[in-house]
C-alpha cells in the first residue's frame, strides 16, 4: 500500500491543500519499504486527489479535509483519514499500520 501525507516541515500538515510536499511512504506486510516526498502541483478544486491517484496512493492521512475533496478523493480509489496529529509521517503510518492511529477531530470546516 502506499500513503500520502501532507507535508509542512516535515510533519503532517493540518489542512492538505496548502502543504508545501506530500510524502508517500510505501508499506508491506505491515512494515514501511520506503519512502519518497513529492511537491504537488498547484493547489485547485479536485487536482490533488487525481494527482495522487497518479502518484499511486491507496490511504491519505491528514488533518482536516473538507468533504467534497473526500469524495473526490474515494471516488479516485483512495481512502481517507482524517483527524490525525501532527507527526512526522512514518510515525502515523506505523500508527495506522498498527491500529493504534487516533483520529480527532477534523479541522477542516468547509
Amino acid at each position: 500500500m502506499r500513503y500520502a501525507i501532507p507535508l509542512v516541515g516535515g510533519k503532517l500538515s493540518m489542512h492538505f491543500g496548502h502543504c508545501q510536499e506530500f510524502a508517500l511512504v510505501d508499506t508491506n506486510d505491515s512494515a514501511v519499504t520506503g519512502m519518497t516526498t513529492v511537491v504537488p502541483p498547484a493547489h485547485a478544486p479536485g487536482v490533488l486527489p487525481a494527482w495522487l491517484a497518479e502518484q499511486g496512493a491507496d490511504v491519505i492521512i491528514a488533518g482536516g479535509m473538507g468533504s467534497r475533496a473526500q469524495n473526490l478523493f474515494q471516488q479516485n480509489g483512495i481512502d481517507v483519514i482524517v483527524g490525525a496529529p501532527v507527526e512526522e509521517p512514518e510515525a502515523l503510518v506505523r500508527m495506522h499500520l498498527a491500529g493504534a492511529l487516533e483520529s480527532g477531530d477534523n479541522v477542516c470546516d468547509h
